[in-house]
């Protein structure tokens, strides 16, 4: 039981107690007071993680920042306010006065102005204003924003400590072929030599290649090996150079390489022959020329951590997995795969719903919960109700799913969609009403998807209101309920539909919580089925994984059956040795709805081989929503070069849309890469921009490209020149629209492109 002295004693703190608990008095910065039962030992990080935990139970919790942005402060024992700065402080050194803790906002340093002109100019970037993400509330958003600027400041630290030649490799990154192989349309266009080294041929190729210096007329050519690297052929031209112009002391390492033309360099411990400029030139039966620049030519950004934040504020992170392990550990979590009862919830009433006031419309809401884009189960109704002329409906019906809490993957989504009765058929969605003794249609008014797990793995409880999308006229999908739609609410939430459904509680003394990885590979092992693997011969399972193999290549979109599945699941530990390629279809036979097989495929994923590119791009696919095949996926990106990732960055871009949270390995990857090569991080930047303007994607695009701004500044003058360039072109193309005569357009555009401002600020 928690010790509360009443009244506190002005020596509390210094009495011996053999209670290690005390109840302390918690000021919130939106109003709340909140009693919160805390160890004596406790550091104020961990009271702070567990009050967080417990403000998001009270009112207004919305409107709190991320716990970062605030510290606690309490009266001394000598009588004064102290702002505790050091979070990793013991409740028992600090003896607040009454046990009563505050938090207030961390005080701002005097960089506010540069803070604040940073923000707008990336308000400008992305199209966006930052202030719209404060202005959500929304507590997934705040972590996200939180966690990505540590990992923004932590890759710019990295940099900060690189060479100055690794900084021209972030900046301008040298194009290299992944593979050492010369292509056989450049060895087409190269000399071919022999020698013996200890009575063996060895077969070398030569080509040609042009130097020239910077701003002097002096060039020379030179025969080199397939083997020579940007260094020798360095100290070949400055030894070339000191001979014929007698010149002397020139040192070759004050010198770069750099292509004729292009913001292009040949840096790195690389044959030449293996840079794709070379390359390009040889297969197309062009001499290169590389141009000899000085090392205090080149423009390198010079490189800072662009917010200081303090050690407290970097461990913060380190220990939250701890304190959250502890906070476990205290018994305040139950698995939700000792849930038994079946998946419910109520649905409450619907608000602002665009109909017809003039007539009389009847209403009713179907869910359906879905991982994948496939059906966990059957879907649910609500019965058919009359809308007010506010637009509005109460329905409080709870619907029950036949499903057990247990087996609901952690990443299913619940789908629901709004539909009109109707004596007509509206649009391709419209559904025949079956057992009904005249023709009524369900036509489709309004959809919105959202998780059954929130962003902390912590099964969703109590009222939620969600803000719904129209269909579009346009959509290909012929399915009421949008399996595939984004799982975010319409951002329009003061004119879109509003749908309030309230989640049940399955226990009223614990947080329900999603097993961890190592829970659920600890379930596998404790509850192996030996009759679910095969009994087949070595060379039987063989046959039939070559077979299925062969399929799967000559017809990749191939659905299996369910016979084929089950044969498949059973040979699953003879894929992994024999056909590692084969792990998508072997998690196309996994059945989602069954937690024990679940972890069985999560168990079997652990020691799965590294697939190849191509197939870990297709576990990116909306049909693997499981979040640990995308984690095994991005982990098989790791080891792209970064040309290989600029060739798949589209379609990686394309994948964030299929995540169903805003923190997920993927985007930390891709932020990653692009924070470590400057061409990677361009190409992200505009691949995310382009569809700024897409609501469903809006808030997650943009909080991606603010973390890139943030962990690139240096950068946003370049983006914000294009972007620039880019509205006077879009002006540009707009005017001449309206120009009917053809020649007076064409020579406007010429006036226009020769005036002098118009391309000059853009480069």
């Amino acid at each position: 039981m928690v010790h509360i002295p009443s009244p506190y004693a002005f020596d509390f703190w210094f009495q011996e107690s053999t209670e290690p608990n005390v109840e302390l008095s918690c000021l919130m910065p939106n109003g709340m007071f909140i009693p919160l039962p805390a160890n004596r030992n406790a550091i104020l990080l961990e009271i702070k993680e567990e009050l967080w935990e417990e403000a998001s139970k009270y009112p207004l919790h919305g409107i709190l920042q991320d716990a970062s942005s605030y510290i606690f402060s309490c009266v001394s024992t000598m009588g004064e306010t102290e702002e505790l700065r050091d979070e990793n402080r013991r409740l028992c050194d600090i003896k607040p006065f009454c046990s009563v803790l505050k938090l207030i906002e961390r005080r701002k340093r005097d960089v506010d102005g540069d803070e604040r002109a940073l923000n707008f100019q990336i308000s400008s970037l992305i199209g966006k204003g930052l202030h719209e993400f404060e202005g959500l509330k929304n507590p997934e958003v705040n972590d996200f924003r939180w966690k990505m600027k540590l990992l923004g400041t932590e890759v710019a630290r990295i940099r900060q400590n690189k060479t100055w030649l690794e900084k021209v490799a972030y900046q301008y990154p040298p194009r290299i072929a992944s593979s050492d192989k010369i292509p056989p349309s450049c060895k087409a266009r190269m000399r071919e030599s022999s020698y013996f080294v200890d009575s063996t041929s060895i077969t070398t190729y030569d080509y040609y290649i042009d130097s020239r210096f910077q701003n002097t007329e002096t060039a020379f050519k030179f025969n080199v090996s397939c083997t020579t690297t940007p260094k020798e052929l360095l100290h070949l031209i400055m030894n070339k150079k000191s001979i014929t112009l007698n010149s002397r002391g020139e040192d070759p390492n004050d010198f770069l390489l750099k292509v004729c033309g292009q913001e292009e360099y040949l840096i790195g411990d690389y044959p030449l022959v293996r840079f794709l400029y070379i390359q390009e030139c040889l297969s197309r039966d062009i001499t290169p020329i590389v141009v000899v620049v000085s090392v205090n030519s080149v423009s390198v950004d010079q490189d800072y951590v662009y917010e200081t934040l303090d050690d407290i504020d970097i461990n913060r992170t380190r220990h939250s997995l701890l304190s959250l392990t502890l906070r476990k550990n205290k018994g305040k979590y139950q698995s939700s795969w000792t849930i038994d009862d079946l998946f419910s919830f109520k649905v409450c009433a619907i608000s602002r719903l665009n109909t017809d006031v003039n007539r009389t419309v009847e209403v009713g809401i179907q869910a359906g919960l879905f991982h994948g884009g496939k059906p966990l189960c059957e879907s649910q109704k609500t019965v058919e109700k009359l809308v007010s002329k506010e637009g509005s409906v109460e329905f409080e019906q709870e619907l029950q799913f036949d499903i057990q809490v247990a087996n609901i993957p952690r990443m299913a989504r619940l789908c629901f969609a709004i539909y009109e009765m109707s004596k007509t058929a509206k649009g391709v969605k419209a559904r025949k009403l079956k057992d009904s003794k005249q023709d009524l249609y369900m036509n489709p008014v309004a959809w919105v998807n959202t998780t059954v797990y929130d962003f902390k793995n912590q099964l969703k409880t109590g009222d939620m209101t969600l803000y719904m999308w129209t269909y579009a006229e346009d959509s290909q999908n012929e399915d009421m309920l949008q399996s595939l739609g984004t799982v975010v609410s319409n951002t329009n939430v003061d004119h879109a539909t509003a749908l309030t459904v309230s989640f049940k509680r399955y226990s009223s003394e614990y947080t329900i919580m999603y097993p961890t990885v190592e829970k659920m590979i600890e379930y596998a092992k404790d509850h192996f089925d030996p009759s679910t693997v095969t009994t087949r011969s070595d060379t039987e399972i063989r046959n039939y994984l070559d077979t299925v193999m062969q399929m799967a290549e000559s017809d990749p979109l191939h659905d299996m059956h369910e016979q084929e599945m089950k044969e498949l699941w059973a040979m699953r530990y003879e894929s992994q040795m024999y056909a590692p390629s084969l792990l998508p279809k072997i998690l196309d036979s996994v059945e989602w709805n069954s937690h024990k097989d679940v972890a069985e495929a999560i168990s079997l994923l652990q020691k799965w081989p590294k697939l190849p590119v191509e197939k870990a791009l297709e576990l990116l696919d909306y049909a693997y929503a499981d979040q640990q095949v995308r984690s095994f996926a991005v982990k098989c990106l790791q080891s792209v070069s970064d040309e290989a990732l600029s060739l798949y960055l589209l379609q990686l871009v394309q994948a964030l849309k299929h995540e169903s949270y805003l923190s997920c390995d993927l985007v930390e990857f891709l932020l990653r890469r692009a924070l470590s090569n400057r061409k990677i991080g361009h190409y992200l930047f505009w691949h995310l921009k382009s569809e700024m303007t897409v609501p469903c994607v809006s808030v997650r695009f943009g909080l991606i490209l603010e973390a890139y701004c943030r962990g690139s500044q240096q950068h946003l003058d370049i983006l914000s020149k294009q972007l620039d360039y880019l509205n006077k072109m879009k002006e540009t193309s707009e005017l001449i629209r309206q120009r009917k005569d053809r020649d007076k357009a064409k020579q406007w555009l010429h006036e226009r492109l020769s005036e002098a401002h118009f391309c000059s600020d853009a480069f």
